[in-house]
């Protein structure tokens, strides 16, 4: 049951054939890297920018990296990049933003998506930003706590929740949810995981300790893995939130995020930021742009497998309702 009217990212590239993409470029164009970008991420950017004029190997060349799930990998493909003369810098994700500028703080960096880049210091004015990056960002230090509330009002009074965070990135969010869990009386327990360790024993964790739900905390990695993640949550019997819609398209129980129909947080957009940087703009004159819609989503399907109710107040609060 629809009543208004999304997925995200990391992915692989470790350098894709330059092949893949039409003929090969003159020396005189100037180069567009992407680093760590879903292939989908990069495909819609190049769209974007080519309805904007730009045809591969003629008037633009791109230079794609990935880390083909290797975290540790970004620092070197970023001063890759860096030695290819690129002009622009696309990031999606704290990780990869964080490498782009640690390569450099000259070339400008174009965030196609991330969380909280003020609270992560990538930006302190959004307006205009001062320093080389700019982009898109998405506010989940507050969407946190939102995710939080939903479970509340789902679960039994005084259920215990476990919240999965991503180590390399989500420290505002994390920080927004402990505040949250003490204003709301909530027991929150905390499962922290890290690059190098596998999901299955963090939902494992959160189920040992009684939890009955869990709020799984934005992060690309997290994204990219989101019908895994669905899939451990039912296996574990925990009711899980997460940002996007296509979460609970895959079998978790809640989503609350932007929508990338919004314009504001299509992957696409990045290609308005990367025509004007090309075109002689400075960073600080392309305001960072954040999401306007916000959309819920929850899966009836999922919550009686659960043997949860959700509550009638959210479900016509909801956009979606899947049966």
């Amino acid at each position: 049951m629809r009543r208004r009217e999304f997925i995200s990212l990391l992915g692989g590239a470790t350098a894709w054939p330059l092949a893949a993409y039409a003929q090969q470029p003159t020396a005189s164009v100037p180069r567009v890297g992407f680093l760590a970008l879903p292939k989908s991420g990069v495909a819609e950017i190049q769209q974007g920018l080519q309805q904007l004029g730009y045809i591969d190997g003629q008037n633009i060349a791109f230079e794609v990296r990935s880390v083909q799930g290797r975290l540790e990998r970004l620092r070197e493909l970023a001063a890759d990049l860096v030695r290819h003369n690129v002009a622009v810098i696309v990031t999606e994700g704290p990780q990869s933003t964080q490498a782009a500028r640690e390569a450099s703080d000259t070339i400008p960096i174009v965030v196609a998506r991330m969380d909280d880049a003020d609270a992560q210091g990538f930006v302190t004015d959004y307006s205009r930003p001062s320093r080389n990056i700019t982009g898109l960002s998405f506010p989940t230090g507050e969407l946190s706590t939102k995710w939080l509330q939903l479970l509340k009002e789902t679960l039994p009074s005084g259920a215990r929740i476990a919240t999965l965070w991503d180590a390399t990135g989500t420290a505002n969010q994390l920080r927004t949810i402990e505040q949250a869990a003490r204003s709301l009386k909530v027991d929150l327990y905390m499962v922290e995981w890290r690059a190098s360790e596998q999901f299955t024993p963090a939902f494992s964790a959160a189920q040992s300790t009684g939890a009955k739900g869990v709020v799984i905390l934005g992060s690309p990695v997290f994204s990219a893995q989101l019908i895994r993640l669905a899939g451990l949550a039912t296996r574990h019997q925990l009711a899980a939130t997460y940002t996007y819609r296509a979460f609970v398209e895959a079998g978790g129980l809640i989503s609350y995020g932007p929508l990338e129909s919004d314009p504001a947080f299509s992957r696409g957009r990045a290609a308005y930021f990367v025509d004007a940087l090309l075109k002689g703009a400075k960073v600080a004159e392309l305001p960072v742009e954040q999401p306007t819609k916000f959309h819920l989503a929850i899966n009836l399907k999922t919550a009686r497998a659960l043997g949860i109710t959700i509550p009638q107040t959210l479900q016509v609060a909801a956009d979606e309702v899947i049966e």
